[in-house]
């Protein structure tokens, strides 16, 4: 489409539509692609408000010939979410669960809503709905009726066919209709074209078709036979957003177990749990779900074995349930090596949650080499599942590939990502040559090309394969009396186009990209990086559970650019450079990344851990190269500068005067891209470092009048003062004995140093307490992180080689590097290494040194009681703690002191430099009360507020008014 007929139609839709239309670079790449290999740009995006405007769009589209693709979370594995024209996103507005009828156990939602979302409303009836797929926290039910998602607990409750009453649908002809069972409510045309299709074709409808659980793939048309009461609503689910466009869906609802309880048993491999999955259908399972030791090696929980299935049932209690499970697991025991059975709902959540992040680890082999979807879903009995897996691995050898299969092999679909070279001419020709001969060898065993997932760009050029010409040619037949303008979704099972066109790999560079920070995980190559999205978009969980993370800016405003796979995109389409043009200098690129925490949750929480905060930097970096930096960057980006400055002048007390007169704080606050509404924190009158050099020489005045180290003297006095960094082991003596273990170096980064030195004197007083011997780097150290979360990685990498130099003593004498301040430990930990690299091994070593507080404690002073608190606790666990450091430690120390109750995960919303950000604060504030200050406000008055993050107290004291501390300061506190 050429940009003026882009832009009439950009018009022509504002005109007529009440809802977004949206035209700009942005949106249109986050919609050239879903979770699949594919990749096709749309002319625009429209967010429908309304069944009226999804008509008044289709109207303005089919006058100009322009196809149309209704997306949901854009989560489908098959390329049937991309498409070119225009893109109806129902997630911003047709999101309504419309009415729940809990006698009836039906209930009438939009295509935007989400499956978690109605599943919550029905559970408030003791109802659910069946269909389950592991994007249950995103997925909407537009998408699951337009692929027949099934999801792991279809062994009980089938597929979202099954469970599809009425669908309220649009044609690209511009005809409204509702249909269900039976032909005589829709529109003559329909009508009369559908009962010649069926009359004419009986015996091709009634024998053409395999009987499967899990049949998905081609449409349905043996639904509209009469036996089978002509089920047009079933018939147009799974058709992929070819035949209709749904504005509403009246769904069946089924009773959720009052307990379940979850039997996991280990088989010796994949064969003996494949064979073994369809003899535990007789016990009634919910679900019946397998997986081999290739996928989850190192998993927790799981029984001895090297392949496991999960089977879950259901009772009326939890005693029925865990009985159920037990005597499910004694079935199964002739063949098991081992097994475990949950009942225990978080014990069980742990454990699903192993499968259900399996979509994401599955894209990368154990050797880090990446693996893709393709043939995600193949479905054969159950009973033949064992020896097609046999000869799917042993085709996978022929052609030099690997994968990893898992899946629900109680109704015989195996999802499996296989390590397709599909960048370059000769691996995209194995590519198709394996998929034409699984084709042949899944119709060999009686199976489906699709088993959940729908065909779409991947598989639908392989239809006639699995059902024969004629019945190909009656799909076209049928979709042609559905859309003759063949205007919906074109390209997808109907007319397919070949399945190695549109690859979504095609544009990008095929050299590395020049960049800054090393990328060990993807062998230096930022492209590969950058891939790991693979668009399941856990990242759009709508609500954070637990401990999760990822991703805080997404939660608070709701839009695709600011998720970790929305910037993903941008990135993609940045190096694909076709709809984002102008490379590292991109505006759009910039603004998506512009509200990114860096709050590192993508990291972990992710499947494939893909790691925005580092990618950010490295964006920053390229696109303010040679530049002039916002001013937040020169003012908080190099903040140590700044703080050490004013430390050698002792002007805290000037600034911090200045800082409480309205107009000079608000002239500083412009200047330095701060937000107004924030205040400016106060700056300690003595830093850290100088308390320490006093305390040491005060220890050393005393050891020489008493001729020797004091009684009870400080370790910090015989250590910090004249001990230098690699002095060994010694230490002083108390009362005649050796008072010390190991010794520590204590890190004084710069928040605990010049903004929180109670925190690092709490540290020494408990470690000391411990038996450690405490060191501090005799001249200023720093992590470079504000320096990288401003993308000014030059400067970074020059701040980090000094503090290398300075350390290199404490390095070469092996001595354990203690951090305090989350932040900075994630960052010695990771960006430090990644940033220097190989080159300087020395990055390495300090990496492998730094530990936590908690961590020190526990590893190096492990006999070392900590004194009784006694009280419960409320407060923030580290976004950069849980993702790069993990809190494990913490927990087991804060259990040693009483200290009862879980903190806080989300992300507080300061994260550093961003909540002080002008423009930054309101989203700051909305990722604060969606965990973090909901729980203070409701907590005991009693209880001890805790963050060992500076921006984490910070944001509690400038929100919530109340005081927290670092975990260091609440045992210090109590020490005799």
């Amino acid at each position: 489409m050429v940009d003026h007929e882009a832009d009439e139609l950009e018009r022509a839709l504002r005109r007529a539509v009440r809802g977004e239309v949206s035209f700009d670079t942005t949106s249109r790449a986050l919609m050239t692609m879903d979770a699949s290999n594919y990749r096709r740009v749309p002319a625009g995006v429209v967010a429908p408000y309304d069944a009226d405007d999804v008509a008044a769009a289709l109207a303005v589209c089919r006058e100009r010939a322009v196809p149309v693709v209704a997306r949901g979370a854009g989560t489908s594995i098959a390329g049937q979410a991309t498409g070119l024209g225009v893109v109806l996103d129902f997630t911003r507005h047709m999101r309504s669960i419309v009415s729940l009828d809990p006698d009836a156990r039906t209930a009438v939602v939009q295509p935007g809503v989400i499956l978690d979302e109605l599943r919550t409303a029905a559970g408030a009836h003791g109802l659910t709905f069946g269909p389950d797929p592991s994007t249950h926290s995103r997925c909407t039910l537009g998408g699951m009726i337009g692929n027949n998602s099934c999801g792991s607990h279809s062994v009980a409750w089938g597929t979202t066919a099954d469970n599809v009453r009425e669908l309220d649908v649009v044609t690209y002809g511009g005809e409204r209709l509702r249909a269900g069972r039976g032909l005589d409510g829709l529109p003559p045309r329909l009508r009369d074209g559908l009962r010649a299709l069926v009359d004419a074709n009986l015996a091709p409808l009634r024998t053409g078709f395999p009987e499967l659980p899990r049949r998905i793939s081609g449409y349905a048309l043996d639904a509209l036979l009469p036996e089978k009461g002509a089920d047009v609503a079933r018939a147009l689910t799974g058709s992929e957003g070819t035949l209709g466009v749904l504005t509403e869906a009246t769904v069946r609802l089924v009773d959720a177990p009052a307990a379940r309880a979850l039997a996991v048993l280990g088989y010796p491999d994949e064969s003996a749990a494949a064979e073994a999955a369809h003899t535990l259908l007789p016990h009634g399972p919910l679900t019946v779900e397998g997986m081999a030791a290739d996928l989850v090696a190192g998993a927790e929980g799981l029984p001895k074995g090297g392949a496991w299935l999960f089977a879950e049932v259901g009772g009326a209690t939890r005693e029925e349930a865990l009985a159920r499970a037990r005597a499910l697991a004694r079935a199964a025991a002739d063949a098991t090596t081992d097994h475990t059975v949950v009942a225990d709902p978080a014990g069980q959540r742990a454990l699903w949650r192993i499968r259900e992040d399996a979509s994401g680890t599955a894209t990368r082999m154990p050797d880090g080499s990446e693996a893709w979807p393709g043939w995600e879903d193949c479905a054969v009995p159950p009973a033949r599942l064992g020896a097609y897996l046999r000869d799917f691995r042993a085709l996978m050898a022929q052609h030099g590939l690997r994968g990893t299969p898992y899946g629900h092999f109680g109704d015989g679909c195996i999802h499996v990502r296989i390590d397709f070279d599909l960048l370059s001419d000769a691996g995209i020709r194995v590519f198709r040559d394996f998929s034409t001969d699984l084709a042949d060898l899944v119709v060999a065993h009686g199976g489906s090309l699709s088993g959940e997932h729908g065909d779409g760009l991947a598989r639908a050029e392989l239809l006639p394969r699995m059902y024969g010409d004629e019945m190909v040619r009656l799909f076209s037949r049928f979709k042609d009396l559905w859309d003759p303008a063949g205007g919906l979704n074109p390209g997808a099972l109907a007319r397919p186009q070949r399945m190695e066109e549109n690859l979504r790999f095609a544009p990008l560079p095929r050299r590395p990209v020049d960049v800054e920070f090393g990328y060990p995980h993807d062998n230096g190559d930022f492209s590969a990086a950058v891939r790991r999205c693979v668009g399941v978009a856990k990242c759009r969980d709508e609500s954070v559970s637990g401990a999760a993370v990822m991703c805080p800016s997404y939660r608070a405003t709701g839009d695709e650019q600011h998720s970790t796979r929305g910037r993903a995109r941008l990135l993609h389409e940045m190096l694909a450079g076709e709809v984002v043009r102008d490379g590292w200098r991109s505006e759009e690129v910039r603004g998506a990344l512009d509200l990114c925490l860096s709050c590192k949750g993508c990291r972990s929480d992710c499947p494939v851990g893909v790691d925005m905060a580092t990618y950010k930097a490295e964006f920053l970096h390229h696109h303010y190269e040679g530049r002039v930096r916002p001013a937040a960057h020169y003012s908080m980006g190099r903040l140590p500068v700044w703080l050490r400055a004013a430390a050698a002048l002792r002007a805290a007390p000037v600034a911090n005067a200045a800082a409480g007169v309205a107009p000079l704080a608000a002239l500083a606050k412009r200047a330095g891209g701060i937000a107004p509404e924030r205040d400016i924190p106060e700056l300690a009158r003595e830093p850290f470092t100088r308390w320490w050099r006093k305390r040491a020489r005060g220890a050393a005045r005393g050891a020489a009048r008493g001729g020797g180290p004091t009684a009870g003297g400080s370790t910090a006095g015989g250590s910090g003062g004249s001990a230098r960094l690699g002095d060994g082991d010694g230490g002083a003596v108390r009362g005649g004995e050796r008072a010390h273990g190991r010794t520590v170096v204590l890190w004084p980064d710069t928040f605990t140093n010049h903004l929180s030195p109670s925190v690092g004197q709490a540290a020494v007083r408990v470690l000391e307490d411990a038996g450690l011997r405490v060191v501090v780097p005799p001249k200023p150290v720093c992590c470079g992180l504000t320096w990288v979360s401003t993308g000014q990685l030059d400067r970074a990498r020059a701040v980090m080689r000094r503090t290398l130099d300075v350390m290199a003593p404490a390095l070469d004498a092996g001595l354990p590097v203690v951090g305090l301040e989350p932040s900075c430990t994630a960052a010695l930990r990771t960006d430090l290494p990644e940033l220097l690299g190989p080159p300087d091994p020395r990055a390495a070593r300090l990496a492998d040194a730094v530990t936590t507080f908690a961590g020190a404690l526990e590893d190096l002073a492990p006999d070392w009681q900590p004194p009784t608190v006694d009280r419960p606790v409320v407060g923030q666990t580290h976004c950069h703690q849980h993702a790069v450091l993990g809190d494990a430690a913490e927990r087991r120390l804060r259990a040693r002191a009483g200290l009862t109750g879980e903190l806080s995960g989300g992300c507080c919303g300061l994260a550093g430099n961003f909540g002080f950000e002008r423009g930054h604060y309101d989203v700051s504030v909305a990722c604060a009360e969606e965990q973090l200050l909901p729980s203070v406000r409701g907590a005991d008055p009693a209880a001890e507020v805790l963050a060992d993050g500076f921006s984490c107290r910070t944001q509690l004291d400038q929100l919530a008014g109340r005081r927290a501390r670092h975990l260091a300061e609440v045992l210090a506190e109590r020490l005799r």
